[in-house]
């Protein structure tokens, strides 16, 4: 009686060992132990220091409504962030169109403009743009010799070369998902206005424009997010007279040492960052958006 027993459990647990639930948990709890190891974690005690750190209570975040430095940082992050992603979706837009129109041989060309800058360095791409820029650098020394300036316009440490430097950064990603959106787009939808007496502008601006709306909603996602996290391109060419939130940051930690406010503001451009995702994510199907399914 007790064999049969014991072999009936051992055959159950078998069966509950073999079931695909089973199979797809065990699967995935490798990846799921690392996230919640090195990503999970980490949040987690980020949030738990803007909380108690240096003393228990919502202090630290009573510096947004009360520090005027804290503030007048945040207005400059959402600022440069809104001016860099329409910047950048109007660039972008304008080089995808470009590309889903070109022949063949120049759109492999103009794709190897676009992704060899995504192959270099964010810190010499920014060193690039502190040379060119500079009171003495190309783009003055062309306009003095021209004519167009009698003097050096300041484009470097402001807000000026700190847009110019994260647009340049920003436009691969801006270029990338506008360009898939319009590949997709069936240009037939364009002959048949064309053919029904719209003009090429009239065929543009009411069929093609709509269609590639969602691509352009996915590129202002990824340089709005990337935009608010910005840190070398703005430390290098703001000259430390441009801070934005992840400079601030750096200086609360390293320099001020105050790791409780320094915890609160990544802890609120965590927060804000999740909850656009979670609006846009109403409006837009974010998965297949970006090609998850």
């Amino acid at each position: 009686m007790t064999a049969p027993a014991d072999s009936a459990r051992s055959r159950a647990g078998l069966s509950l060992f073999a079931s695909p639930a089973t199979r797809y948990w065990l699967l995935i709890a490798p990846a799921l132990l690392l996230m919640g190891v090195f990503y999970i974690y980490p949040i987690g005690r980020v949030l738990w220091m803007s909380f108690t750190v240096p003393t228990t209570g919502l202090d630290n975040y009573e510096l947004l409504a009360t520090s005027a430095s804290i503030q007048r940082m945040l207005w400059t992050t959402a600022r440069i962030s809104v001016l860099t992603t329409i910047f950048t979706l109007l660039l972008a837009y304008v080089v995808a169109y470009a590309l889903v129109h070109a022949s063949p041989k120049v759109q492999r060309w103009m794709f190897l403009g676009v992704l060899v800058p995504l192959w270099i360095s964010v810190l010499v791409r920014a060193f690039a743009w502190f040379v060119l820029l500079r009171r003495e650098g190309l783009i003055n020394s062309a306009l003095m010799a021209t004519g167009v300036t009698d003097s050096p316009l300041s484009l470097i440490w402001n807000e000026t070369g700190v847009m110019i430097g994260m647009v340049h950064y920003m436009l691969p990603l801006g270029i990338l998902p506008i360009f898939s959106n319009m590949r997709d787009i069936d240009q037939r939808c364009i002959a048949a206005a064309r053919g029904l007496g719209a003009s090429r502008f009239e065929a543009f601006w009411r069929v093609f424009l709509p269609l590639s709306l969602p691509g352009v909603v996915g590129a202002s996602i990824l340089v709005f997010i990337f935009s608010l996290g910005f840190f070398v391109t703005p430390a290098l060419l703001g000259g430390g007279k441009t801070l934005m939130i992840a400079e601030y940051i750096k200086v609360q930690i390293l320099e001020v040492v105050r790791w409780g406010v320094a915890s609160m503001l990544a802890a609120v451009l965590l927060i804000v960052i999740g909850v656009l995702l979670a609006a846009l994510s109403r409006l837009v199907n974010l998965r297949k958006l970006f090609g998850a399914g």
